[in-house]
């Protein structure tokens, strides 16, 4: 089964590939080249640090390439706009503290708490599957557990 990813986020990892390969992969090549160039690479800190560098930007290239493979683009858009859905930006609130929050749900790849992207995966995604607006929906997390209320639903992707 494939992992979900938006269209903006596999575009992100499909530019950050694109740029080891056409950029960071060519100029390390060519430090490897200067360095061979001074002479004896036994005892050639700017040849070690060059082959160390390669080494990454190549593991990094096939791990990006074998993540591309194993994604599937969602349209939220093609979804319903009534209920929560992977790729929905969900106005909340804590019933308990009356502190609000927003969440756009999202793949793994490209969750990030600060900027309010959450998985699906995660224990809040997870438990706003399905909802609509005007619901609770209790959450189950390692530390507590939070009664929220539904206040918006956008598709913003």
């Amino acid at each position: 089964m494939k992992a979900p990813i938006t269209k903006k986020g596999y575009e992100m990892l499909q530019a950050e590939l694109e740029q080891l390969i056409k950029k960071e992969r060519p100029s390390v090549i060519k430090a490897i080249a200067e360095a061979r160039s001074h002479g004896d690479l036994s005892e050639n800190a700017e040849y070690e640090a060059a082959k160390d560098k390669q080494s990454f930007i190549e593991g990094k290239i096939q791990m990006l390439q074998a993540k591309l493979g194993e994604l599937e683009i969602i349209d939220p858009s093609k979804g319903p706009k009534d209920k929560i859905v992977f790729g929905a930006t969900v106005d909340l609130r804590d019933i308990t503290t009356n502190t609000k929050y927003c969440y756009t749900l999202v793949g793994q790849e490209e969750s990030n708490f600060k900027e309010g992207k959450i998985s699906v995966q995660s224990p809040v995604g997870r438990a706003l599957i399905g909802h609509r607006i005007g619901e609770e929906v209790e959450v189950i997390t390692p530390s507590k557990t939070v009664t929220y209320e539904i206040l918006n639903i956008n598709f913003v992707i």
